[in-house]
């Protein structure tokens, strides 16, 4: 493959074309509104403010709109384009507005103009990378290097304190970066000499694991640096004017009783009526659903096969449906009343823009908050893609589809042939094929819909295999970095976002590498452990206090490692063999609404994680023993010592979260405080408030003094604002709240019931993103804590086990004895019968 191919390929202009001016040829001037539908840079989603302007206003401030062509940019504009854009647009920090300010006013100088030129810039940049280099390569001795990292250190806490949010920010990851790459380069050019097969072998093998963690880190930094927080965009005031919409809620094996409430909010959601449509797509072909449907008021649709699974469902939907744009929720995520109305602004403004996602916001606890008890303490797993990684894929054009709670315009999807079915995770691939064509993506933080978590570990780990499955898929079949239409920011999204399903192994490698040395000596850093010290410990902590301050919000230090280490082991497999065999492997749905009557230990999900703790576990008394017994390897082992105690700390909290909890409840509760009602039999009312509600009942917090009988049955009224809902009720419990369950409810009551809890527009918004900052020293003692408490409950059990096994080994024995004296005596009865048996006869 030629330069120039490359080149074309990662859209960046070839370097012999600097000397080649582009000329502003005048074009005949457009008079529609949809003029910016010619934009084809990856700014182009972002063509409006939150302001309201309307679409041909904001056209017109394009340059196609004016008639004049664009001119070339260099590939250093490009790449910073979307920063640009982001500042202008999108009322950013004064900072940049300065910079901007100062750069507009000397634009007509020469030396302005001489910046600006293209051979300028390549030679900045080159200086650049040589004066990056010389900081990277240089060598230092142990002094040195011990003062780079007090400095550097030192630098971050100053950055971290610092209120000026992404100035700080972009310090915290130059000063992150340098260490690092400082660290690998060292790592790969002064601590390799191995000198046996068994050094060579587990060295390069911890190496390989450490460049794709920077290269993950590197990218993460790119993606999450400077998120575009985009707001909504009103739609105009005519609601005629507003376009048709299709709501698909795709089913296959869920209960009706999940699927319900899906259907009541959509039918509820706040649009004219003529121009929306909601369709049950039931793969299941289930009569009860089909008569549901009838009742509900909403439409349904069946095939007579499951051919592609979800995407063949939704496929199907699309050849008998012709509304405009197409909303897709998972038939257990529930949309707010204001989810369209927030959402379609967008594409009113950007005729070019495809896809709108909005958070999967979850109001249950997955296994890993319900199991270790961290449910609204600690952000779940996903919370750092919808919370931020989403958020900064929007500055590059490149946020992703992600199945559910988003919005596609029609006539795209149709153009790349439907919804993608090559790979199981048709959203993801989906969206790619979107952007290559040039189409926009947009991301919208605000939670407008909310669903259900899985329930159990072993679901938990299944939805994860498919999507780790479906990207390994893409790597393969369409992978980003090659083909056209993308551009370089839009690649380096993509491509972190398969990578990071690829840390099965290099995860396993950093939860073994410790025990190369202290099980079989092999020395994986041919260096003394004082300069490993000096150089790997500004890189890590550098690394922990930079994705600190970025993330904080949505995910608290070491708690990757937790979630990574579950995973490990069961993603390892299916990605690796999805990239040599891509078209193997199947769309597995995630079951959801399941209960667990019964707490339970789930000794078969949990056992590579016992076998990683055991492991470390002999690795450590192996360490203590060699620090005790032998001279001369103090610094080696206690640095081998402090890892392998970092990673059983890790392995223990990962095997914690085998320890199902029960689940009792038929439907998840959600905490909230509504204004309500309470009519009894014979016309008394109670003025009360929620504690919660559900599906199937509430609870209510009565004014002090104030009782009701259980068992009495009442009519329960929520109110939002002038709105009022009645339900009927029977009063169940009387605990710290009262409980009451719902009657048989019409058809009608139950959407009312729906409008007036789950369809709330406040409901998921005020907690998303609102808990505790992330605190790096509180979060290591948490996962501590867990990993201890966890350490102590597999003792106590392997106790029990031992002293179980120990009696039954003991009644076994003496079983056996009392059989084998019952043998001795019945042989001798034999014995002593023989002789009058033979006389006999």
């Amino acid at each position: 493959m030629g330069l120039q191919t490359i080149l074309s390929r990662l859209r960046l202009p070839r370097p012999w074309t600097w000397f080649r001016r582009s000329a502003a040829t005048p074009a005949p001037r457009s008079n529609t509104s949809g003029s910016a539908d010619t934009a084809r840079t990856s700014g182009t989603a972002h063509t409006a403010r939150a302001s309201g302007v309307s679409g041909a206003a904001r056209a017109e401030d394009t340059p196609d709109a004016r008639g004049i062509r664009p001119a070339r940019k260099s590939w250093f504009s490009a790449i910073l384009s979307p920063w640009k854009e982001q500042r202008a647009r999108f009322a950013m920090p004064d900072v940049a507005g300065l910079i901007d300010d100062l750069l507009e006013r000397s634009s007509q100088g020469v030396a302005a103009r001489l910046w600006i030129h293209p051979i300028t810039q390549w030679i900045v940049l080159g200086f650049t990378i040589a004066m990056l280099a010389l900081v990277l390569t240089v060598p230092l001795d142990f002094v040195d290097q011990g003062l780079f990292l007090v400095f550097s250190i030192g630098a971050a806490f100053v950055m971290r304190a610092v209120k000026v949010d992404r100035v700080a920010v972009i310090a915290m990851i130059v000063i992150s970066m340098t260490a690092s790459l400082r660290y690998m380069f060292w790592r790969v050019t002064s601590t390799v000499g191995f000198t046996n097969t068994v050094d060579f072998f587990f060295g390069w093998g911890l190496v390989i694991a450490e460049l794709y963690a920077l290269t993950v880190l590197l990218l993460g930094y790119v993606q999450t640096a400077w998120p575009l927080r985009r707001k909504p965009v009103p739609l105009p005031e005519d609601p005629s004017t507003w376009p048709t919409v299709d709501v698909f809620i795709a089913t296959y094996n869920e209960p009706l009783s999940v699927v319900k409430q899906t259907v009541f909010s959509a039918l509820s959601m706040d649009w004219p009526a003529d121009k929306l449509n909601v369709y049950l797509l039931d793969d299941g072909r289930r009569e009860e659903f089909r008569n549901f449907a009838s009742e509900a008021g909403c439409k349904y649709i069946t095939r007579d096969n499951n051919l592609h699974a979800k995407a063949g469902n939704l496929n199907e939907a699309l050849k008998v449906t012709n509304g405009e744009f197409i909303a897709f929720f998972d038939c257990d995520h529930i949309p707010t009343r204001s989810f369209l109305q927030l959402c379609v602004g967008w594409f009113v403004v950007d005729k070019r823009l495809a896809i709108l996602q909005t958070p999967h916001y979850f109001f249950s606890p997955d296994p890993f908050e319900k199991n270790l008890k961290t449910f609204r303490v600690v952000p779940n797993e996903g919370e750092l893609f919808y919370g931020l990684v989403q958020d900064g894929n929007d500055l590059w054009n490149a946020a992703f589809f992600c199945g559910s709670c988003a919005i596609i315009r029609r006539g795209p999807l149709l153009e790349v042939g439907g919804v993608a079915v090559e790979t199981v995770t048709e959203d993801a691939h989906t969206a790619l094929k979107l952007s290559r064509l040039g189409y926009n993506t947009a991301y919208l933080a605000i939670p407008q819909a909310a669903g259900l978590a899985t329930e159990s570990l072993s679901s938990h780990i299944g939805q994860r295999i498919r999507w780790a499955r479906g990207m390994g898929q893409i790597f393969r079949v369409d992978n980003p970095m090659l083909g056209k239409g993308l551009s370089f920011g839009q690649r380096l999204c993509y491509l972190n976002a398969m990578l990071h399903f690829f840390y099965g192994l290099p995860r396993l490698v950093f939860l073994t590498a410790p025990l190369a040395y202290l099980l079989f000596g092999a020395h994986v850093f041919d260096a003394s452990a004082e300069m490993i010290f000096v150089y790997a410990l500004p890189h890590v902590v550098l690394a922990s206090l930079t994705n600190s301050r970025i993330q904080g919000k949505f995910r608290h230090s070491f708690w990757n490692e937790v979630y990574e280490t579950v995973l490990a082991w069961y993603i390892l497999r299916p990605v690796m063999w999805a990239v040599l065999s891509p078209k193997s492997g199947k769309f597995n749905v995630t079951v959801k609404g399941g209960l667990i009557r019964e707490g339970f230990y789930d000794w078969q999900m949990a056992k590579p994680y016992l076998a990683l703790l055991a492991a470390n576990a002999l690795g450590l008394l192996v360490g203590c023993i060699e620090l005790v017994f032998r001279d001369g390897t103090t610094g080696t082992v206690l640095i081998n010592l402090t890892w392998v105690i970092y990673n059983i700390i890790i392995c223990s909290a990962s095997a914690d979260v085998a320890n199902e909890a029960r689940q009792i409840r038929a439907t998840s509760r959600v905490t909230a405080e509504l204004p309500a009602t309470l009519t009894l039999r014979n016309g008394r009312t109670i003025v009360c408030k929620t504690s919660d509600f559900s599906q199937l009942g509430l609870g209510l917090t009565l004014p002090k003094g104030v009782s009701v009988a259980v068992g009495e049955e009442v009519m329960v009224s929520i109110f939002r604002g002038d709105e009022e809902g009645v339900f009927p009720a029977t009063v169940a419990s009387i605990n710290k709240f009262v409980g009451v369950k719902f009657n048989d409810m019409t058809i009608e009551q139950q959407r009312k019931l729906a409008q007036m809890t789950f369809s709330r527009a406040d409901n998921w918004s005020r907690t998303w993103g609102e808990g505790r900052v992330d605190s790096p020293w509180l979060a290591f003692r948490e996962v501590t804590a867990i990993g201890m408490g966890n350490l102590g409950r597999i003792a106590k059990s392997l106790s029990f086990q031992m002293r179980t096994r120990w009696r039954e080994r003991r009644q076994a024995q003496a079983a056996a004895r009392l059989q084998a004296q019952e043998r001795k005596r019945s042989a001798s009865q034999r014995r002593r019968l023989d002789p009058r048996v033979a006389s006999a006869g």
